[in-house]
């Protein structure tokens, strides 16, 4: 698969008389399919249900329509935007011979009028005009997503169903909490083992025992509490089962070295590793850029201002990395990182330290891609012991 701003490895010289571009306007009824064939004046469009066969069939006939105008079709260009159909067309269309692209959708420049109109036809319009110059070679029309195997799509997804699951345990404890507050009972910590035998024998600060409806709500709670609470262990325990028998496979290898780090957990290693890391990366500013640390500055004439984060990157990566930078703080003081932190934010203002906090995350995960990919040092970390 091409990759993403590379355009001196990614493009084949664009001869327009040889090449069908087409471009897909998704929704989740419905498909666009909007063509550019050599030798046909017109522009064709079809709408059509969502089907991958019935798209190649579409692209199929407008070939034998250019073949019949006298053109020799070489090449089938296809491009639509990242969304949440995710990647499984583009594979599945490169699988049959069709040069298929997933594009950054806030790559494409939109107008910035109060009211515009806005139809699948005029958004096709738009990607055939984006999608057409990038396939020339120009730069500024739009940049294109790396289209993942579905392996390491499929790495992704224990941290992250673990994640929901977290947030669900979260809100489930805190509506636990919430209930009994309204009781007037303050002490009642629901993950704790026997909690659900102990609801039994709690009382309010009047003395009497729990309302029956509410003893019931409750009841239901800590059950759905105990179940999301195992599934988070099972796939913990999966996951340190896949490090213990694959330890040097690639991604597992990477993992288990980012864990050395004192500071630095199994999940946490987990995350990055499959959310950043083991992606191939262009150079520093293209992970910073990803991890979502980089700034917006506005700037016009004499003016100049940080508007914060462009958030434009992986908002998975960006909150992981912040919080790993305080711990990384408390973990690692006598890091060339750390100690580069507290050179910057001795004037002890809170507005500094939550201003550089970001710099340093910025800077630490461009120092973890560095030592998982090139096996450069840390300065300073301390790390566990080999085992």
């Amino acid at each position: 698969m091409p990759q993403p701003n590379d355009l001196s490895r990614s493009l084949v010289a664009l001869d327009q008389n040889s090449t069908i571009i087409a471009v897909i306007e998704m929704s989740q009824s419905s498909w666009l399919v909007a063509g550019m064939l050599p030798g046909i004046e017109r522009q064709p469009r079809k709408k059509l249900e969502p089907s991958p066969e019935r798209l190649v069939a579409v692209l199929h006939a407008w070939r034998d329509e250019a073949v019949r105008a006298g053109r020799t079709i070489t090449r089938i260009a296809l491009a639509f935007e990242a969304g949440r159909d995710g990647f499984w067309l583009a594979r599945w269309l490169e699988a049959r011979g069709v040069e298929a692209h997933v594009i950054h959708a806030s790559s494409l420049a939109v107008s910035r009028e109060h009211r515009r109109a806005k139809t699948d036809r005029l958004d096709t319009e738009l990607l055939k005009r984006g999608f057409l110059g990038w396939l020339r070679g120009e730069r500024g029309h739009c940049t294109m997503a790396r289209v993942p195997t579905i392996a390491e799509e499929d790495a992704k997804r224990p941290n992250r169903e673990r994640e929901c699951l977290v947030g669900e345990r979260t809100r489930i404890v805190n509506r636990i909490k919430s209930t009994l507050a309204r009781l007037g009972i303050r002490n009642f910590k629901p993950t704790l083992r026997k909690a659900s035998e102990r609801l039994a024998t709690v009382h309010t600060p009047e003395g009497m025992p729990l309302p029956p409806n509410t003893l019931a709500e409750l009841q239901r709670d800590m059950a759905r509490l105990g179940f999301v609470m195992s599934q988070i262990r099972e796939i913990e325990v999966a996951r340190q089962k896949r490090l213990e028998q694959q330890p040097e496979t690639g991604p597992h290898a990477m993992v288990r070295l980012l864990a050395r780090i004192v500071g630095v957990g199994v999940e946490t290693a987990d995350m990055l590793v499959h959310e950043v890391l083991s992606r191939p990366m262009r150079d520093r500013r293209a992970v910073a850029r990803y991890a979502g640390l980089t700034g917006s500055p506005d700037e016009s004439g004499a003016q100049r201002r940080e508007q914060g984060l462009a958030r434009a990157g992986n908002a998975r990566v960006r909150r992981g990395m912040i919080q790993l930078a305080w711990r990384f703080l408390r973990f690692q003081k006598e890091s060339a990182l750390a100690r580069w932190y507290q050179a910057r934010t001795a004037d002890s203002r809170i507005g500094t330290r939550k201003t550089m906090i970001v710099a340093l995350a910025r800077k630490l995960v461009i120092a973890l891609w560095r030592f998982v990919t090139a096996g450069e040092t840390l300065e300073g970390v301390i790390l566990r012991p080999a085992g």
